[in-house]
Parts: C-alpha cells; sequence; structure tokens
C-alpha cells in the first residue's frame, strides 16, 4: 500500500485513488459474494484482458483489498476474494447499485 504520507489528503480520493477504477469496481462487485477463481471473474466482467485484470488483481492484493490464495495443484488453481478491508466497501457498493438503479428508472421514464 503507499505510504501515508503519499495519500491524498481529502478521503474522498484515497477512496478514489484504491477503487476509483471501472474495473476495480466490477472485480469488487463479484467478490463481494464470495470467492471465485480467475476465469470466472474475467468470464463475468467481460470486456477485461487478461493482462489488464491481472494488473489490478495485484494492485488489489498490494493495498490490501483481495486476497490472492494458490493451491499447489497441476495445474495450479488460483482463487481471489476479498479481504476483511475490501469487505467494508460493501455499503459503498451497495450505494453505488441503488443510485445506478435509479438513475436507470427515472432516465426510463423521461424517455
Amino acid at each position: 500500500m503507499n505510504e501515508i504520507n503519499e495519500l491524498p489528503a481529502c478521503p474522498v480520493e484515497t477512496t478514489l485513488s484504491l477503487i476509483g477504477d471501472k474495473w476495480k469496481v466490477l472485480i469488487l462487485r463479484d467478490l463481494i459474494t464470495g470467492t471465485k477463481r480467475f476465469g470466472e471473474l474475467k468470464k463475468s466482467i467481460g470486456t477485461v484482458s487478461q493482462k489488464v485484470l491481472t494488473a489490478q488483481l495485484r494492485n488489489m492484493e498490494e493495498n490490501g483489498l483481495v486476497h490472492r490464495k494458490v493451491y499447489a495443484e497441476v495445474p495450479p488453481r488460483v482463487e481471489y476474494s476479498l479481504t476483511e478491508l475490501g469487505q467494508s466497501l460493501k455499503p459503498i457498493l451497495d450505494a453505488l447499485q441503488n443510485w445506478g438503479e435509479e438513475y436507470k428508472q427515472n432516465h426510463e421514464k423521461a424517455s
């Protein structure tokens, strides 16, 4: 994780620096319901490349949001889950979902 003195002074900016990327929010959305394998995440998220998904997962792991568990099997099996810190983002994700649903309903009525 970034050093404390490198974090933005604004708490909103700090949060956005950790989860403000479109892919990270979708990864959180998928992991909030439980552990997933890489292929499950890739399939669920859809248009993300393997390289970008790998980089985002590594970054989220470095920041303490995601736990990566590697099983000593052939072929190797890797599972991703949210840490306690990652789980603490659930109210934020719920608020994003609620806002998006409300926006869609109002937008459809206006059309």
